[in-house]
């Protein structure tokens, strides 16, 4: 698919929860990332609002295992702290495949349209680890990111069959991703397949809930928003000097 980056994304724990059980209590993370999470990890490797990102497929290197750890979070009344048990998912690998496209439902951004320069942007980023910190659910599960082939190594589910996870929470539609200008709840059930997991796109999905009308940041060149054109011309100067 054009647009399209691969990476490996690994770390000790995970947690990918529900967002209806994030408010506190007990934390019981889902046995594989959501779409929303992965999105959120390509994000963090490169992302401008030029380009809204597409997670195309997953696949689970590890088998699925789970670590219950007594945590003290502070309660939500007070500054106390309270004792709960989050459940995380340990020693999480996956590979993800991923593409970009550009946001149509921002027309004030389309002078920045420029697909080659983006996808190459990415791929470099891949290579360097990602941009920003990389998290597997929630700040506590530090991830971190490598390039590499989809197909490339064994995997323990690899001839492992179907696996069906139930209904489970996909992902949000945020107002800029939207022509209504909402923001949405997305439902599916997925299954996995030998250890992959293809999902489906946004609008494709059985269930999607509408949470309340949203706004969407204006962003204008050279004051909150600069256009790759210009950063590659920064770094050319700096070449040059």
């Amino acid at each position: 698919m054009r647009n399209q980056i691969e990476f490996k994304v690994y770390g000790k724990y995970a947690l990918f929860t529900d967002p209806v059980t994030r408010i506190g209590g007990e934390k019981f993370t889902y046995q594989v990332p959501t779409y929303q999470a992965l999105k959120g990890i390509v994000e963090s490797i490169y992302w401008k609002p030029t380009i809204t990102w597409y997670i195309d497929e997953v696949r689970v290197m590890n088998a699925i295992q789970t670590e219950v750890k007594g945590v003290r979070p502070i309660k939500y009344q007070e500054d106390s702290n309270d004792l709960a048990y989050y459940t995380y998912l340990r020693k999480p690998v996956y590979h993800v495949r991923a593409h970009f496209e550009f946001n149509e439902n921002r027309p004030d951004l389309t002078y920045d349209r420029n697909e080659e320069k983006h996808h190459n942007i990415a791929k470099r980023c891949v290579k360097r680890g990602g941009r920003r910190d990389i998290y597997l659910g929630t700040r506590e599960c530090q991830g971190y990111v490598e390039y590499c082939e989809f197909d490339s190594g064994s995997g323990f589910y690899d001839k492992y069959g179907e696996i069906s996870f139930g209904p489970m929470f996909h992902g949000f539609t945020y107002p800029d991703e939207n022509s209504a200008g909402e923001l949405e709840a997305r439902i599916w059930r997925p299954t996995m397949k030998d250890g992959k997991i293809q999902f489906v796109r946004p609008e494709d999905c059985e269930i999607i809930r509408s949470i309340r009308k949203g706004s969407v940041k204006s962003f204008e060149e050279n004051i909150n928003f600069k256009s790759v054109d210009d950063e590659y011309e920064e770094i050319f100067k700096g070449v040059n000097r």
